[in-house]
């Protein structure tokens, strides 16, 4: 006689879907499905990424235009954030669409018990093929920022889990009820959580990095797309004091250099990065979502320049409001903000500020809740 097998006993169906505007997407995916798979659930899931879901036109049109916007025209991607905010903003509108084919063959073949999506569109398409094909799964969104734009206020989804309590309540403006709603923190790896109060000294030894002097990662992104980068490291050359630069992916070429005061290792895309940044006293650059759930869990400040306008200029501005970064808005601004972070004083401070808005180990919460809703827990 075949034993019944218990939901906690039958594999997890489940279509993980991401988006690759940058790595943060696919990261916070990864890191989910690990702490899903650490707690020992049978997972049967497969992985897509809208970008591929979309016809050549619509991924030039949208994929295509980002890129342009970030690279040569930041003013009008802020405009274009800020202009639609707005639950009346038509852009919204066609996330059920986007991609629609693509993502309903994938639904149909993999028959999801759950949909879990790390950005908003491929939520809406999630509902959109349950409702056209009759089917029942968990439509379930993460969101990878610190601020709720109406974009990421899907009602079409199940459960959206949130970084922060002010995330939260920010969900009351687009009339989400808050029965969907939990936070959760953004999910990285478990690499971080193991990092967390690892002496600095023994990681920079570990990859022919000074110990004793200042250390700052830049962050860029990996998609080249930061502008700002070459006057960041000449900035960061004119400090009046020497300081170690890492410069990761996205940069162009690789060794040794040296600007100014600033010893600059370009080491190009390395899977040593959750290291490097445990051993680095400060962040500076972008605000990615992803990045600074990272940073703030292993309670390295930041000072950022030039984020990508909306999204990233929120994050900012929240972990400014903590104590866990500065904002240099302007260039003239960034020499006096990175000496300032660099203060023991002040950098413990900022540290200490940094651990107390991350959320260390919200893979495991998303996972929880997850499990919670398919009744699996």
């Amino acid at each position: 006689m075949t034993p019944v097998q218990t939901p906690a006993q039958t594999p997890l169906r489940a279509l993980i879907v991401s988006a690759s505007f940058g790595s943060g997407h696919h990261q916070a995916n990864g890191a989910l499905e690990a702490a899903l798979r650490v707690r020992g659930v049978p997972l049967d899931a497969r992985h897509a990424d809208l970008l591929k879901y979309m016809s050549t036109p619509e991924r030039l049109v949208t994929a295509g235009t980002y890129d342009l916007w970030l690279r040569h025209a930041p003013g009008i991607y802020r405009a274009f954030y800020h202009l639609t905010d707005t639950d009346r903003a038509p852009t919204a509108q066609t996330f059920g669409w986007l991609g629609y084919p693509a993502m309903r063959r994938d639904v149909l073949e993999v028959q999801p018990e759950a949909v879990v999506s790390s950005y908003p569109t491929p939520a809406a398409l999630a509902d959109n093929v349950r409702r056209r094909a009759h089917l029942n799964f968990l439509n379930a969104l993460v969101i990878t920022d610190y601020r709720v734009h109406q974009h990421w206020a899907r009602a079409e989804a199940d459960v959206l889990m949130v970084p922060s309590e002010e995330a939260r309540e920010q969900m009351d403006r687009w009339r989400i009820p808050h029965s969907r709603i939990e936070v959760t923190g953004i999910p990285i790896a478990q690499v971080y959580r193991d990092l967390i109060g690892a002496p600095k000294g023994p990681l920079r030894l570990k990859h022919g990095l000074d110990p004793e002097l200042p250390l700052i990662l830049i962050s860029g992104g990996g998609t080249g797309s930061y502008r700002a980068l070459g006057r960041v490291l000449t900035e960061l050359g004119n400090l009046g004091r020497p300081v170690q630069v890492l410069v990761l992916a996205g940069a162009d070429g690789h060794g040794v250099a040296q600007v100014g005061g600033a010893t600059l290792h370009r080491l190009g895309f390395t899977t040593n990065f959750p290291e490097l940044l445990a051993a680095s006293d400060l962040v500076v650059g972008k605000a990615g979502g992803l990045t600074v759930a990272e940073s703030t869990t292993l309670g390295v400040p930041l000072v950022v320049h030039a984020p990508i306008p909306g999204q990233e200029e929120f994050n900012t501005n929240y972990l400014a409001r903590h104590g866990a970064a500065l904002w240099a808005h302007d260039l003239r601004d960034l020499r006096p903000a990175v000496l300032r972070a660099l203060d023991p004083d002040e950098r413990s401070r900022m540290s200490h500020a940094a651990r107390q808005v991350s959320t260390p180990d919200a893979a495991d919460r998303v996972a929880q809740v997850l499990l919670r809703r398919l009744g699996r827990a």
